[in-house]
């Protein structure tokens, strides 16, 4: 009952006349009775519920083609579903919007009013092809005039038409035919008692009398004695030929304003046909005694008129350039829009060789049009290049087609496509060289719609997974990354905003081997509405072997670095212990010359001396093993400072130092950490 109150409120609102129901038995009845233009209805009601509603009117004939938009506050897909095969022409979700339900109401109005517009125009044209046939026809001309008048009157539900012809500088007119009466044929009347007639042949243009009752035009008439009639409206259209009138369709009706716009239309259009046809069968040189002989090129002549003018209201009418060729290729025909694109006037077209107006690189292609022709080849959307009357070269998209086939008459149509196939042709450089970028792209660009299918799949992809393109494009791209990885990655792009950059993911190769990159991606965006998702790889195991070679050689440089300050370590070593040891073994010698042999001081003397020996036997290695140099120290050399290191530095660590040379020391230099040396004289110094 709310929501009932809620729609009547809204439609109300939209000034949308409605009646409101509590049940389908009450919505059927109503229907039936109210015949609306749109039926709004809820699923769930009284019974019938809303799927048998559907289904009763899609049944009836008289409701088959009613728009029916349904309401509903199911959530399923499958019960929306069961409603459009039903029948449903569109559907809104309780609780509703109400400016949404409006929309939707009025789209649906605007729809129906569409085709039932396009359903009248068919119907008019129908009606207008068929009696234009008839009116072509090389049957009993005044029998087909009646049939013609006759159809007009039950298709625009009208009481009566006819048709007047008039003489030239005559007020003699002469009705030929009458929708109410078969055997009427050339009565005369006199035109100064049809002011309505004469307003028309004067002025070439329809005229329209919605009421006679109280139209000034038709005053003299209702004054007049014979001014009594039963008709209230009326509609005069003038047949004219080659811009001069040659009669009238007369129509009048018992009901005012009975003549709508489409009636008239339908009517004029009948009657600019019934000019070329009354024309072309000599009724007009029959009202004029037949003064005028036809000869035999002015016969044919006609008849190709008469094949071609009875098409020339809708050709007139068409947006597309139109034109007809004989068999030599000679144009004898051009509507309006074929002389706005070409840019020439009728008179320059009529008898102009199509080949003329092609471009001059287009010759050729004139010649193969014609020898199709005769082949019975008519080729249809043809991309041709022409050069209007001001020089310009313009693209026309072209189809033939066979005519007048007793002749070779030709009917091509066209369209100017010159700005299109610019686009098309800038858009086609365009995507060219976005592809060629990327296709250079050193990374690898992979994207996908939002159903995971893959799109694109550049160079770069192909050399990171080792597959072709050919290959994956089409593919689901889950099937590039692990199992759940590529679920995860859209959920971080979605929780990012839309995009993330620089994550560390493995993907899958060829081989179904694991490849390390580094992955960004982004959502594509089609206005505000996501519809794909891109991203970009950077293969990461080229850096990685890199990184890990360049770890090795720091471990080397360490390594080396390490045995380095062992080397200065142990050669430092060596040179300072090159002066103790020296003046040990000369103590050491001194003191067993001035001992006496035997005695325990002179034993001691040889124990150091020997010790003496062997250590400086130690350092004499410990220099070879190192190389180090002890010669005099010249300029600057960079030593290890085991005093200092030892205070500074922990024992692990070696600190090298730049220190002065310093003076020579007394005991003699050593090369390459030489044996310590034995002073030649007695109590020389050490």
């Amino acid at each position: 009952m709310v929501s009932r109150h809620v729609l009547g409120q809204a439609l109300a609102g939209a000034k949308l006349e409605h009646v409101a129901v509590g049940s389908g038995a009450e919505a059927l009845a109503q229907i039936e009775k109210l015949h609306p233009s749109i039926v709004l209805l809820d699923l769930v009601m009284p019974a019938p519920d809303g799927y048998q509603i559907l289904r009763i009117l899609r049944a009836r004939p008289e409701t088959r083609d009613l728009p029916v938009v349904v309401l509903t506050a199911l959530d399923g897909e499958d019960e929306i579903a069961k409603a459009f095969e039903a029948g449903a022409d569109d559907f809104v979700r309780k609780p509703f919007k109400p400016v949404e339900l409006v929309a939707r109401v009025r789209g649906q109005l605007r729809l129906r009013a569409a085709m039932d517009a396009l359903a009248r125009k068919e119907k008019d044209a129908s009606v207008v092809l068929e009696l234009t046939q008839a009116l072509a026809s090389n049957l009993d001309f005044r029998g087909i005039l009646f049939t013609v008048v006759q159809r007009i009157a039950q298709v625009a539900k009208i009481d009566r038409v006819s048709i007047v012809l008039v003489r030239e500088q005559e007020n003699v007119g002469y009705v030929v035919a009458a929708s109410d009466d078969e055997q009427l044929r050339d009565l005369p009347i006199d035109l100064t008692k049809y002011p309505e007639i004469q307003q028309v042949l004067t002025s070439g243009e329809p005229l329209v009398v919605e009421d006679a009752a109280t139209h000034p035009l038709m005053e003299m008439v209702r004054t007049s004695a014979q001014g009594k009639t039963n008709f209230a409206s009326l509609s005069i259209l003038p047949i004219l030929y080659e811009g001069k009138p040659m009669g009238v369709l007369f129509l009048r009706s018992r009901r005012a304003g009975a003549f709508g716009e489409r009636e008239v239309g339908l009517c004029q259009t009948i009657a600019s046909a019934m000019a070329i046809a009354l024309r072309n069968a000599r009724v007009l040189q029959s009202l004029r005694d037949q003064t005028q002989q036809v000869t035999v090129a002015r016969f044919e002549a006609e008849r190709r008129m008469r094949s071609l003018q009875r098409y020339a209201d809708f050709f007139d009418s068409s947006a597309d350039g139109i034109v007809v060729i004989d068999a030599e290729g000679r144009l004898l025909f051009s509507n309006p829009k074929a002389r706005e694109i070409t840019g020439y006037e009728e008179q320059d077209l009529r008898g102009r060789r199509l080949g003329d107006i092609f471009a001059s690189d287009e010759a050729a292609h004139a010649h193969d049009l014609r020898a199709g022709f005769l082949q019975g080849h008519f080729p249809k959307d043809v991309d041709i290049r022409i050069a209007t009357r001001d020089k310009r070269r313009a693209v026309l998209n072209v189809s033939f087609a066979s005519v007048l086939r007793e002749d070779g008459a030709v009917l091509c149509s066209f369209r100017d496509v010159t700005k299109q196939r610019e686009v098309e042709a800038e858009l086609v450089k365009t995507k060219d060289f976005l592809q060629r970028v990327i296709d250079s792209s050193f990374d690898a660009i992979i994207s996908a719609d939002l159903k995971g299918s893959v799109i694109l799949f550049n160079r770069a992809a192909e050399r990171v997974y080792g597959r072709s393109s050919t290959e994956v494009v089409g593919t689901n791209v889950r099937a590039l990354y692990p199992e759940g990885t590529a679920e995860k990655i859209m959920r971080m792009i979605r929780a990012g905003g839309g995009r993330i950059d620089g994550l560390k993911v493995d993907i899958i190769d060829a081989t179904g081997a694991p490849v390390p990159v580094s992955f960004s991606g982004a959502l594509i965006f089609e206005g505000e509405t996501a519809v794909g998702s891109v991203g970009i790889f950077t293969d990461l195991r080229e850096k990685m072997r890199m990184e890990q070679r360049l770890q090795q050689a720091q471990e080397q440089i360490l390594a080396q670095e390490r045995q380095a300050i062992v080397a200065e370590l142990a050669g430092a070593a060596a040179h300072e212990l090159n002066q103790p040891l020296t003046s040990v073994l000369n103590y050491a010698t001194l003191l067993k010359r001035l001992l006496a042999a035997g005695t325990p001081a002179a034993a001691a003397a040889e124990v150091i001396e020997g010790e003496a020996e062997r250590m400086a036997e130690i350092v004499r290695k410990i220099g070879k093993i190192t190389k180090y140099e002890t010669k005099s120290y010249v300029g600057k050399q960079k030593i290890l400072d085991l005093d200092r290191a030892s205070e500074e530095v922990p024992v692990a660590e070696a600190v090298v130092s730049e220190r002065p040379a310093a003076a020579p020391s007394r005991a003699p230099e050593t090369t390459r950490s030489s044996s310590p040396s034995v002073p030649t004289e007695r109590g020389s110094d050490p």
